[in-house]
């Protein structure tokens, strides 16, 4: 994985659960990962290897879905064995509404 999060940036996002009386579109973006055309949301993480958030794979946004992401798979991933994930380091934290990937499905 290209520019990993640091322990820093992981340590700031709620624990798994702590949102979940947040409306999905007030949910917190605090990580963006991409490749090609596939995007992770991430909202929450439970301190060790499960996020939870939003999924866009392979530009489906029929298919996209909030649910929980795994960070080793993520880390594992790689394209013609040497482009791996990239985890946005110009991400501004944001509510899931202002994300216009996510609004192109979501209905909130």
């Amino acid at each position: 994985m290209w520019n990993e999060p640091t322990q820093e940036q992981l340590n700031k996002i709620p624990r798994l659960y702590e949102t979940e009386n947040v409306k999905l579109k007030d949910k917190l973006i605090h990580l963006h990962f991409f490749i090609g055309g596939c995007d992770w949301y991430v909202a929450e993480y439970d301190g060790d290897d499960l996020f939870w958030g939003y999924a866009i794979l392979h530009n489906d946004y029929q298919m996209a879905e909030w649910g929980y992401i795994s960070f080793s798979e993520l880390k594992e991933i790689k394209v013609n064995g040497y482009l791996e994930i990239d985890n946005d380091v110009h991400w501004k934290v944001k509510p899931a509404s202002e994300i216009e990937k996510i609004r192109i499905k979501t209905t909130f």
